[in-house]
């Protein structure tokens, strides 16, 4: 297949990409505006592949994003291009609304135009692949998990953004006919991602013995996904999936931030040994603005009508992460952080 992949030069965008061009064999163009979280260099494994291409524009750019239609005629697009960090999300709220939502709106408006001129087999075969979050389904408490038919209470403005996304998707194939398929997805982690998340900013803190940042009293609960599991689960569901369905991925790893520190702080021990155990840098903090208690993913259907499940635990793929940004410690690491970010604090909502 031909596939557009939006967001291609970020964390899981990438991650498609690498599996989408090394391993199944399809042609991507990569749509990427490269943001300060977009980053070329997680790419080089596919930069001279002949089935990969760069577009460097915005979804935004209503025009472009027509003559990318146009000119490369794909076979399914897949729309990973988002702003994603919630604490920038309350800082400035604008490029989220923006990004997220007319960005969106205007891949439907070009995706919908191409589609109706599609026949035959092209016709049929074409998806709108929507990659959305867990995130917009708000909190759960003690008990309880997200599914596919949980009601939306999103309470960021990441996830409202997202939320509102994920609508013009449902109401582009309800009203229009364009055949869309819509996941969403539990915490990820992994090779490559920005050090403004929990997981590399916390192991490269601790590397440098700088303060580990934890929110409140650490014990908000996420449910984390190794990227690479979530990259195949992304490619099954734009091939398998049902059009107009929605599929919740999930890795099954329910964690407090706290626990996810202290394994990270002990794997940390173990494989680069330190002074003083890691732990010791841990800093509670005052907590972000409306921080969601809990969630926690039912992802029984995409393993029963898609046979998907992960094949990484925590423990396991929380390992190979580690040992990725320790042996890069010195180059993408160092590369990533342009000037525009330094692992500072953000989204105080003051």
């Amino acid at each position: 297949m031909k596939l557009f992949i939006t967001g291609g030069a970020g964390f899981i965008g990438s991650a498609v990409i690498r599996k989408a061009v090394l391993e199944q064999g399809h042609e991507v163009v990569n749509i990427d505006c490269l943001t300060y979280a977009g980053n070329l260099e997680s790419l080089e494994s596919v930069e001279n592949n002949p089935n990969y291409s760069f577009a460097q524009v915005d979804i935004c750019d209503q025009e472009s994003i027509d003559g990318l239609f146009e000119t490369h005629e794909p076979d399914a697009i897949m729309h990973l291009a988002a702003e994603s960090h919630v604490d920038r999300s309350i800082d400035g709220p604008a490029e989220f609304i923006q990004t997220n939502i007319i960005g969106t709106y205007s891949l439907l408006t070009a995706a919908r135009s191409y589609f109706t001129g599609l026949s035959g087999d092209r016709r049929r075969q074409f998806r709108f692949h929507h990659v959305s979050t867990d995130e917009v389904y708000g909190s759960l408490g003690d008990d309880g998990f997200f599914m596919e038919t949980t009601p939306y209470q999103p309470n960021s403005p990441y996830s409202a953004s997202k939320a509102s996304s994920d609508h013009l998707v449902r109401a582009w194939h309800h009203t229009f006919g364009l055949p869309v398929v819509t996941t969403n997805c539990s915490n990820n982690y992994g090779p490559y991602q920005f050090p403004e998340k929990l997981i590399p900013l916390v192991i490269l803190n601790a590397l440098e013995g700088k303060p580990l940042p934890v929110y409140g009293k650490g014990e908000n609960i996420r449910d984390w996904l190794y990227v690479d599991d979530h990259a195949e689960a992304l490619l099954l569901c734009l091939i398998k999936g049902d059009i107009g369905e929605t599929y919740n991925i999930g890795g099954h790893n329910e964690k407090t931030n706290l626990e996810v520190v202290h394994n990270i702080c002990d794997l940390l021990d173990e494989l680069r040994p330190g002074d003083k155990p890691r732990r010791g840098l841990i800093e509670f903090v005052k907590d972000r603005p409306g921080h969601d208690l809990r969630y926690a993913i039912d992802a029984s259907k995409i393993q029963n009508e898609l046979d998907f499940k992960p094949t990484q635990t925590f423990e396991s793929g929380m390992r190979e992460t580690i040992k990725w940004y320790l042996e890069h410690q010195q180059g993408w690491c160092r590369r990533v952080q342009d000037g525009s970010y330094r692992r500072e604090r953000l989204g105080h909502g003051e």
